[in-house]
């Protein structure tokens, strides 16, 4: 009887909690929470924010020497804009310079550093945020000789 009564006091403070809580992309009177760092994540080299789950049998990575390929997603409850703001600010903390950013439904963001490219693409899906961060080397183009002229 006791451990009925503890299930149903559980059951009912969690639905009261998410009831309460603002929906993802909603803000709070104070403004939306700025996104902290994950402890364990795929690559040292690569912040990901708190609140996201690794989805395993949606990636995978390959690393031989210095050269690595990825594609590494995530499913988490922050919002899209949250998510966005923590990928131009972080980033750049690890090396990672920001070429651009594409905003059609999903944000993508192109990063760059000596030989290695990073496109990160958030997508809001009906109750979570998906990540994707896609990992590859960078094409170098051979320098053509000039001609001499004569």
């Amino acid at each position: 009887m006791k451990k009925a009564i503890l299930i149903f006091a559980f059951c009912i403070l969690n639905f009261l909690g998410c009831a309460s809580a603002p929906k993802t992309g909603e803000a709070t009177v104070t403004g939306p929470k700025a996104l902290e760092a994950q402890a364990a994540i795929k690559f040292g080299d690569i912040p990901l924010p708190a609140g996201f789950k690794f989805l395993y049998k949606d990636s995978y990575s390959f690393q031989s020497g210095n050269m690595r390929v990825a594609v590494l997603r995530y499913s988490g409850r922050p919002n899209v804009e949250q998510t966005f703001k923590f990928f131009q600010e972080q980033m750049p903390i690890y090396n990672w310079r920001l070429i651009n950013t594409v905003e059609y439904g999903r944000r993508m963001l192109n990063f760059e550093r000596e030989q290695e490219t990073c496109i990160i693409t958030i997508e809001p899906k009906r109750f979570s945020t998906e990540i994707a961060i896609s990992i590859g080397p960078k094409q170098t183009i051979p320098q053509k000789a000039e001609k001499p002229i004569k």
